[in-house]
């Protein structure tokens, strides 16, 4: 049998082998003689280790273990280190989310009451134009009854007869009143297409305003959900695509100016309908006293034309009076006048008849004496 040459066996480490990592070589230790070869003990020491390499094996196991130890010693360290580090910058992060939640829920709030008082504004504003087109309507309505006066009254003014069809001063107010009413008219016309206008504007700022409002209420109820939310809630489960950013959404400074486009368009539409209530407040009184006022001078030319025409007639019927009284007195005339000539006809029938015995004288007895004339 031949004889073979026994060598120690490289250490063996199954942990890393386990871990994947590169086995580590046994600790260098004394050179150990070369066993010896011989037929006699060839069968026993075959494969087998001498006292010397269990030796230095067992202290290549005792001083691993040692090592082994001590990295697992600080491991376990660091991740006391670790989960302290990460449990307190978790309970950092969650009370500073939850202090940014509640810190958002009050900028919401304000917001949203920012919009609901400007809705319940546009709604007033809006309640107040309906009135004030209700008015207007009343005033176009109401300046029918003046106008139909005016033009009836020029109606009836052309039916004069002879010099009495005269363009007189009644007749020239007459004619501003009817132009004045008909430019009112237009007026109240033109500004109830503005109110019409301006509810609608009002309606369409107060439909958005609401939109902001209704979903300002949704993302407050769920921020408020939200920050009730905490380790020991029930109802929280894992949401992994919850992190990722979406590309709709927006940053704080647009969330804002979005919120305060909208509440200025709400604030332009309020000043422009408290600009338009006062306009037709203005416009009612101006119109309806410059109706007032053209009533009044028509009045005045219609008493100033009567006292003329009554002038004219009293005077017509006093000279009227005296012409009847003259021609009374003519007529009485006339009757003594006629019964003058009654009386004279006897006279003249004496002095005919004279005339006519003279006339019968003879000769020259016929001559043209003193009786003759």
């Amino acid at each position: 049998m031949s004889s073979e040459v026994l060598v120690s066996r490289p250490h063996y480490d199954g942990r890393a082998v386990a871990q994947g990592l590169p086995g580590k070589d046994a600790p260098a230790g004394p050179e150990l003689p070369q066993p010896s070869s011989g037929s006699a003990t060839a069968g026993y020491r075959s494969a087998k280790y001498t006292p010397s390499e269990w030796f230095s094996n067992y202290r290549g196991v005792l001083e691993q273990a040692g090592t082994d130890h001590h990295e697992a010693r600080s491991v376990q360290r660091e991740s006391r280190t670790l989960n302290q580090d990460t449990e307190a910058a978790t309970g950092k992060s969650q009370a500073r989310g939850t202090r940014l939640l509640g810190e958002r829920l009050q900028e919401i709030h304000y917001w949203k009451s920012e919009l609901q008082r400007h809705m319940e504004q546009l709604l007033a504003d809006t309640e107040a134009l309906l009135a004030l087109k209700t008015r207007l309507e009343k005033a176009l309505d109401a300046t029918e009854t003046p106008f139909a006066i005016a033009t009836d009254n020029l109606t009836c003014r052309t039916r004069r007869l002879g010099p009495d069809l005269v363009r007189d001063s009644v007749e020239e107010e007459l004619l501003k009143e009817v132009d004045l009413i008909k430019s009112i008219q237009a007026l109240l016309k033109r500004t109830a297409a503005q109110v019409v206008s301006q509810i609608k504007m009002n309606r369409e700022a107060k439909l958005t305003l609401e939109l902001d409002w209704s979903d300002k209420c949704q993302a407050y109820n769920f921020d408020e959900n939200g920050g009730r939310h905490s380790n020991m809630s029930p109802d929280t489960q894992h949401h992994p695509s919850s992190a990722a950013m979406q590309e709709q959404v927006c940053n704080h400074s647009s969330w804002t100016k979005f919120t305060q486009d909208n509440l200025s368009k709400a604030v332009q539409e309020e000043q422009a309908t408290n600009s338009l209530r006062v306009l037709v407040e203005r416009l009612l009184q101006d119109t309806t006293e410059d109706l007032r006022v053209q009533c009044s001078t028509v009045n005045r030319a219609f008493s100033q034309r009567c006292a003329e025409l009554i002038e004219a007639k009293t005077q017509l019927e006093m000279k009227l009076a005296q012409i009847l009284e003259q021609i009374g007195a003519q007529e009485k005339n006339i009757v003594t006048l006629q019964q003058a000539i009654h009386n004279k006809e006897a006279p003249l029938r004496v002095a005919q008849s004279r005339l006519y015995l003279r006339s019968l004288r003879p000769n020259m007895e016929l001559c043209r004496d003193e009786p003759q004339f």
